[in-house]
């Protein structure tokens, strides 16, 4: 009986919509004509910008990341997103105020590095889970442990998002970390060649010696040979590499081959996930952008 009164309630919601929209089929054309050529415009100068001006490119990206979603949590009242929010957001404060001081702590870049790849970690799990629940809900499997499947898929749908933003976030602020952390220590540079000679046993991520040798095997963390002889720490030449998108020797600037570097296969879908992420922060970063961009020219034309 309460299907049933949904169900018409349903039908005579849609057709008021109907009949208020009805006549309107050339506004709702220029409308969406309007959207198409905003996001067409919209995307040539992003690449433009991005091409030209690099670095205020990528810093408005990343507040955008960071802002953009928080105003729509806070207006639903979405409180365990506001808590992970709250709980990263100082953390990784905590973490770039670290990466900035000069002169660098000595501790500083394994804690960076380290942090970041547990996050990226983290959210590539996470994201991963979501993406799973969501499967199985489509295929019917939540229906064995008695979930509604809305319930599923809300908390699939939840996961995912977590572990896509995150990872995203997480990303641009180790990128801005490990420039800034790279260069402090004098062996990297955004262009030209390095401002000090690396020697053998020295890591050019993050200045520290290197204790174990690259044929042995490390109780903590092993050591790695690029293609091009230099060797590094595990944690800094893979946060370097993976997290900080940086797929280029910190020394000499050759290009890594990631595939040889990390010979096991479960590894390698972590490169073909951040990429996934770059193509992600357009959507979150801008896309609310100019959706709402669009609007505000529908309203100026008297649109509905």
């Amino acid at each position: 009986m309460d299907w049933s009164i949904t169900t018409n309630r349903s039908r005579v919601e849609h057709a008021r919509m109907h009949a208020k929209h009805k006549g309107h089929e050339a506004m709702h054309a220029e409308m969406v004509l309007i959207l198409i050529v905003t996001l067409v415009i919209a995307q040539l100068v992003l690449v433009q910008w991005k091409q030209r001006h690099p670095k205020s490119y990528n810093l408005v990206t990343l507040f955008q990341m960071w802002v953009v979603p928080l105003y729509f949590t806070t207006k639903l009242h979405w409180w365990r997103f506001l808590t992970t929010w709250f709980i990263f957001s100082v953390i990784t404060a905590y973490v770039s105020y670290r990466a900035t001081r000069k002169p660098l702590a000595c501790t500083t870049p394994r804690l960076v590095y380290k942090w970041f790849l547990l996050l990226y970690k983290i959210s590539y799990a996470t994201g991963i889970v979501g993406y799973s629940v969501v499967m199985f809900t489509l295929f019917g499997i939540n229906l064995i442990f008695r979930i509604k499947p809305e319930d599923a898929m809300d908390f699939g749908v939840s996961l995912l998002f977590y572990g896509l933003y995150y990872g995203v976030l997480g990303r641009d602020f180790a990128e801005m970390c490990a420039d800034f952390m790279a260069s402090t220590v004098g062996y990297y540079s955004a262009s030209g060649m390095p401002t000090k000679h690396l020697s053998d046993n020295i890591c050019a991520v993050c200045g520290q010696p290197i204790l174990v040798d690259v044929s042995e095997e490390g109780i903590i963390e092993n050591t790695y040979r690029l293609s091009c002889n230099h060797v590094f720490h595990e944690f800094c030449i893979r946060g370097w590499c993976i997290v900080g998108k940086k797929q280029m020797c910190p020394y000499c600037k050759e290009k890594v081959d990631l595939k040889r570097m990390f010979s096991n296969p479960w590894e390698r879908p972590h490169v073909m996930y951040g990429q996934l992420l770059d193509w992600l922060r357009y959507l979150v970063a801008w896309q609310p952008v100019i959706i709402g961009f669009v609007q505000g020219i529908n309203y100026a034309l008297g649109l509905e």
